[in-house]
């Protein structure tokens, strides 16, 4: 029988995959992977990959907004990214859940009164699939979008965070940081996404917030806001490994230019 986290954490404070509450799994990312294209990324969260490529700004055609840009996203799941190597086509549920999210969060966030009558494609491509879905789809998108040279005021950062509930009923709640597919399907978890104050003094922002599973709000052990804060300050964490991305291409640019 294979362990879970919620009968193993009480007696290690460890989850299934070694880590702490708090702890994220290893990421890695880069920008520029598709030259072909007006912006590119390639996003690693664990065993999580996911592929960016954005289209645009271009002249939008029939495009009822003549003020702002039009956001369009597409998703793709490959096939071989799951173990049950369920195909998941354009009219499956989960999918065109993923592309309002994302084209919204993005709709709101860019600057995309400075294109008018235009639109922006975020083309999407998973290639493994271990949890993190939505928060690995959003940073991808972020990176390839700071490619394209979309102005935006910060970069989104998306994590989830979850709760693992104690079985004797007396133990208080412990929230966990960036969850892998096992826990997620053991779990009640959250995706949420941040963008950073316009100041050092102002509090980072949550632009994009999901409750993907029930979870019970109103009891003593606060639950849900301490799933948010775990996940606001894991969102911090994501936005400096992606920043530290950025300066390292564009150091790398300017280099190759001299």
């Amino acid at each position: 029988m294979p362990l879970d986290t919620a009968s193993t954490y009480g007696q290690t404070l460890l989850r299934t995959d070694g880590r702490r509450w708090n702890e994220l799994r290893r990421i890695s990312a880069s920008i520029s992977t598709q030259p072909s294209t007006d912006g590119s990324s390639q996003f690693v969260m664990g065993n999580t990959v996911v592929v960016c490529n954005i289209v645009g700004p271009r002249e939008g055609r029939g495009q009822r907004d003549t003020n702002n840009a039009l956001i369009e996203t597409e998703v793709t799941v490959a096939p071989f990214a799951q173990t049950d190597r369920r195909r998941r086509t354009k009219g499956d549920k989960r999918v065109q859940e993923l592309q309002t999210t994302i084209s919204s969060a993005f709709q709101a966030h860019l600057f995309t009164h400075l294109y008018p009558r235009s639109s922006i494609t975020i083309s999407l491509h998973v290639l493994s699939l271990d949890g993190a879905l939505l928060a690995s789809c959003l940073n991808a998108a972020s990176l390839a979008l700071v490619d394209a040279g979309v102005p935006m005021p910060s970069i989104l950062a998306a994590v989830t965070s979850g709760v693992i509930t104690s079985t004797d009923g007396i133990t208080p709640s412990d929230p966990i940081l960036d969850l892998n597919n096992s826990e997620e399907l053991e779990l009640p978890f959250l995706s949420v996404g941040t963008v950073s104050g316009l100041s050092e003094h102002q509090e980072d922002k949550v632009s994009v917030l999901i409750m993907e599973s029930r979870i019970q709000i109103g009891q003593n052990g606060k639950k849900l806001e301490a799933m948010l804060a775990v996940g606001v300050d894991g969102c911090k964490q994501v936005r400096t490994i992606m920043g530290e991305v950025v300066r390292t291409h564009g150091t790398r640019i300017l280099r190759g230019r001299k």
